[in-house]
């Protein structure tokens, strides 16, 4: 399988220099940037089963309008962020630096640690469980993984997981339509 094509740097501040900037201030700081060790994969629409429109950057904003779809009455006090997010087209928005701490995973533990927000780095994709993702995301998710890998090495192929295998019964992201498989031979991993 080649490799991708697309080239990601990090630089100094934990900032994606190929992403655009939309900086939350849903984060807190990390105890120990060497305990970054977990990548977790997500999926997101909003409204569901919606792509393309600002909802996502206005929830992790904190300025997401109740009164713009019935759906955001129940979400928009929610305080939540993710490191990045891979639209369907395949541009990355990042909303916090990897040094810091973002608060996607919620209530969740990985290999009987609880708290995942404290190591680990939360990638959204824009999609939902049933529908496939983009091959732009798939091609934009691989560079930005070997980019992170290389940043922090703890992070390895049997570190790589979905929301789902954090918080199971309470969420299923990034669902069966993510192919995991795929993923994996894009980053050489078996």
């Amino acid at each position: 399988m080649t490799q991708p094509k697309t080239v990601f740097s990090i630089d100094s501040d934990g900032w994606c220099e190929q992403a655009r900037k939309v900086p939350s201030p849903h984060y807190n700081e990390r105890t120990s940037l060497d305990d970054i060790s977990l990548l977790v994969v997500h999926g997101i629409s909003l409204p569901p089963g919606a792509f393309g429109g600002p909802w996502i950057d206005d929830l992790f904003m904190g300025r997401l309008d109740p009164g713009a779809h019935p759906y955001f009455a129940g979400i928009h006090q929610l305080r939540v962020s993710a490191h990045c997010l891979i639209r369907r087209d395949g541009e990355l928005v990042q909303y916090v630096p990897f040094g810091a701490r973002a608060w996607h995973a919620g209530i969740s533990s990985w290999e009987g640690r609880e708290a995942c927000n404290d190591f680990s780095i939360g990638i959204e994709l824009e999609g939902t469980d049933e529908l496939p993702y983009s091959d732009a995301q798939y091609e934009v998710l691989a560079g930005l993984s070997r980019t992170i890998f290389s940043h922090y090495p703890a992070i390895t192929a049997q570190r790589i997981v979905g929301h789902c295998d954090i918080a199971p019964g309470r969420k299923t992201d990034p669902g069966g339509s993510f192919e995991w498989n795929r993923y994996r031979k894009m980053l050489n991993f078996k």
